[in-house]
């Protein structure tokens, strides 16, 4: 039997180790579950490596299984990036994606985006997932992640699809029965509304004076209080809705309810950090047709949306 790594081989082992078992990978190959453990076998004898540790109940890459997998999608990507280059803009977008995004923004904002996407490019496959907080950069579980916030890791490229902004807010039934704060340092007396979400640190809200930007004397950070805490947005949200008390969230996640006058921006003068979207993929990505397609379109309905207000 030919020793060595066969090409055919590249695309299966993907396909494996995404689908997380053998039975999973039988069904997005279209074959039985002998077949691929019979073809995964064959892979291991010819190198002489153990690729995958199996059990009954769950698998796992050996160390030799992770570089092959990472060569692999690497050679997969090349390959993407090859038939760019031949046909440019010919090249229609094809293949599987895997995307995240954050569990409110992704069920609200992307979901449709990508229903609208795969109606335009059926030869992609999409599978979105939603998480609490963005994955680590170096997580192999995603392609493409939108996330809030610049991420810390350089390692990946990072592209803004989005300006956004976190305000803050409350209902006028809670305004009228609380008064409105004038300064940051007026939340202490009232009740707010605490997120514990990703890395952020919770319960620490962070200001700045408008008209003193540039002076680094001029932040301000609150520790607030409050009775109520989630570590979902929507139900956040809802609760301000209810007058529960006061909250801050991204701008796109509150502007509807701020046009219907269901809440109210509060501390209009003092700025907080940036929350713009980004668009985070490898640079193994950079060249691949579907990714900068499926970018480019979640950017582009960002831009009408933005222009329509």
């Amino acid at each position: 039997m030919t020793q060595g790594v066969h090409p055919a081989d590249l695309g299966f082992f993907s396909t494996l180790v995404l689908a997380g078992s053998l039975g999973g990978a039988a069904r997005e190959l279209g074959i039985t579950t002998p077949a691929v453990s019979k073809r995964l076998a064959q892979m291991e004898q010819r190198l002489g490596l153990t690729l995958i540790n199996r059990t009954t109940r769950r698998m796992s890459l050996t160390p030799e299984g992770e570089v092959y997998l990472e060569h692999a999608r690497r050679i997969l990507a090349d390959i993407d990036d090859l038939e760019h280059q031949l046909w440019g803009a010919k090249t229609s977008p094809k293949g599987l994606l895997r995307v995240n995004a954050t569990l409110g923004f992704g069920r609200i904002r992307i979901a449709p985006l990508v229903s609208a996407f795969v109606r335009k490019h059926p030869q992609v496959d999409i599978q979105l997932q939603l998480s609490v907080s963005p994955p680590p950069i170096a997580d192999d579980s995603y392609d493409v992640c939108f996330r809030f916030g610049h991420p810390p890791d350089s390692r990946a490229i990072a592209r803004c699809i989005a300006s956004n902004r976190r305000i803050v807010v409350a209902s006028p039934a809670y305004l009228r029965k609380f008064g409105e704060p004038k300064t940051p340092g007026d939340l202490v007396k009232h009740n707010c509304i605490g997120i514990r979400q990703g890395d952020e640190a919770y319960g620490l809200w962070r200001f700045s004076h408008q008209k003193a930007r540039q002076k680094a004397d001029t932040s301000t950070n609150v520790k607030i209080r409050g009775n109520l805490t989630t570590n979902d947005g929507e139900i956040a949200v809802n609760w301000a809705l209810d007058g529960q008390g006061v909250l801050l969230r991204a701008e796109w996640d509150v502007a509807r309810y701020l046009r219907s006058g269901r809440l109210v921006q509060v501390l209009q003068n003092f700025d907080t950090p940036d929350a713009d979207i980004y668009a985070v993929y490898a640079q193994r990505h950079k060249s691949s047709v579907r990714v900068k397609a499926l970018i480019d379109f979640v950017a582009d309905a960002f831009e009408r949306e933005g222009r329509a207000t």
